[in-house]
């Protein structure tokens, strides 16, 4: 499934509220029937003898998703039961994110009617349940399964995964974040190779931006706030902030790098006028536009997910372009990407927990996911098989120039998931605000993010010793 990145609930979200979640609806073996593009089987699943000859176990799901994303998951429920007949699964579309970000998933777990599996695109928010110790620890029933192997993950996911020294979160797919540039404008401009550094990126956006006679912009190289760059955590993580240690408890914002990210954004202000990109950038559309401002040349170089390929082939198929990993500054993250992950979790309460991790473990694999993945070039967090993945040969290399830089950012130890923390939402919205006031209004950087870290240190508690 396609997922934006979402910031986690606030410690305030953690109170508990009396909403109803979604309504319920059970599929049985026929549901959700495959399309040519949803038939790739799976080579690895629960051993057969877990196929039990007893009792049907029956496990409540919910998921977040509607359209496209809805009918395939449908369809995975319904091949996993058709495989498993005593395995039924009733499931539960509730949006927003699974009930993370309004609360229902809390209220069913304060009600004690929770949930078995929740699947989410919100990871910070799931991090922040395992923190406040609403989700049930899974290494006691990982254990039970003989198909779980931890080696089978991408390392670059481990934060993720464990809280505290325990499981409690199991990555299915990523999205990653990568720079994409117009090859015929760079030829145009003279320009060899993309950029690898920040310094590298702004030159070449400098020699990529057109102006007309009468001074007005009409093409920008580069705008560091637009598409996937409006993630609030991106740039601070690529230039080498933390954000937070989780070790010490320690909010981490009143940083030299994350002061120099703010600075390098207000550089183009400054250079082009931010009025001016404000202006230029308001007839913008969507990535799923034909307005979207790289598919009309408006902008040589964009940072999006990998999905964006996806787009590109609907609205601009003629534009040829390339992607790269996002240029760092010295002493920042090179190579690198902050992650969009879907997680499994298992709210505290679950009645049947052990069912509910057969059934995620079974749809993590690749060949599962390999429709999905084939259409979006998203990356499955378990790597066990890469069978009915296209970008690969029989041999298991990647063909796909594209996927080769995809799997490269989904495997570096540079990558990551940043601002684990409870307030994570907050700090978002707030950097964002920071972001503004720098660009619109000359703020200083250092006195923004000073008294931001001072007021969320105050909510996340004491720095440990």
């Amino acid at each position: 499934m396609r997922t934006r990145k979402k910031v986690a609930i606030g410690a305030a979200t953690l109170v508990v509220v009396g909403l109803a979640a979604g309504t319920v609806a059970s599929y049985g073996a026929s549901a959700g029937k495959s399309s040519d593009s949803m038939k790739g089987e799976a080579s690895t699943a629960p051993s057969k003898t877990e196929k039990s000859s007893g009792a049907v176990h029956t496990i409540t799901y919910w998921y977040p998703w509607g359209g496209d994303s809805q009918k395939w998951d449908l369809w995975r429920i319904g091949k996993y039961q058709k495989e498993y007949p005593n395995e039924k699964i009733n499931a539960v579309y509730v949006p927003t994110d699974s009930g993370l970000s309004d609360g229902k998933l809390l209220a069913a777990i304060a009600g004690r009617n929770p949930p078995d599996l929740v699947i989410t695109n919100n990871y910070q928010g799931a991090y922040a349940l395992a923190e406040k110790g609403a989700l049930e620890p899974l290494d006691q029933y990982l254990k039970q399964l003989p198909n779980y192997k931890q080696s089978d993950y991408l390392k670059s996911f481990d934060s993720l995964m464990k809280y505290d020294g325990q499981t409690y979160l199991l990555p299915q797919d990523t999205n990653v974040e990568m720079l994409y540039y117009n090859e015929t404008m760079f030829q145009q401009a003279g320009i060899k190779q993309p950029p690898k550094t920040i310094a590298q990126l702004d030159a070449d956006a400098a020699k990529l931006t057109k102006m007309s006679p009468s001074g007005k912009l009409e093409r920008a190289g580069f705008i560091p706030w637009i598409e996937d760059g409006t993630q609030p955590f991106l740039w601070g993580y690529i230039f080498g902030a933390n954000f937070y240690d989780p070790k010490t408890n320690k909010i981490e914002l009143d940083t030299p790098q994350l002061v120099n990210t703010y600075k390098w954004m207000d550089t183009y202000a400054k250079k082009y006028g931010a009025t001016t990109l404000k202006s230029f950038t308001s007839g913008f559309g969507g990535a799923f536009t034909p307005s979207d401002e790289f598919f009309t040349g408006k902008v040589a170089m964009v940072v999006n997910g990998n999905w964006f390929t996806e787009a590109l082939k609907q609205y601009a198929p003629k534009i040829k372009y390339g992607v790269v990993p996002i240029p760092a500054p010295p002493g920042g993250r090179s190579d690198a990407t902050t992650f969009s992950t879907n997680v499994w979790l298992v709210p505290k309460g679950a009645k049947d927990p052990l069912d509910a991790l057969k059934f995620a473990l079974w749809g993590s694999q690749g060949p599962i996911l390999a429709s999905d993945i084939n259409q979006w070039r998203s990356v499955a967090v378990n790597q066990s098989s890469t069978a009915g993945i296209k970008f690969y040969n029989k041999k298991g290399q990647i063909t796909d120039p594209i996927y080769k830089t995809v799997m490269e950012l989904a495997q570096s130890p540079k990558s990551g998931s940043p601002a684990l923390t409870s307030v994570a939402e907050e700090m978002g919205n707030d950097l964002t605000s920071i972001e503004d006031e720098v660009i619109y209004n000359n703020a200083n950087p250092a006195t923004l993010l000073a008294q931001l870290q001072t007021k969320l240190q105050s909510e996340v508690g004491p720095v440990k010793k």
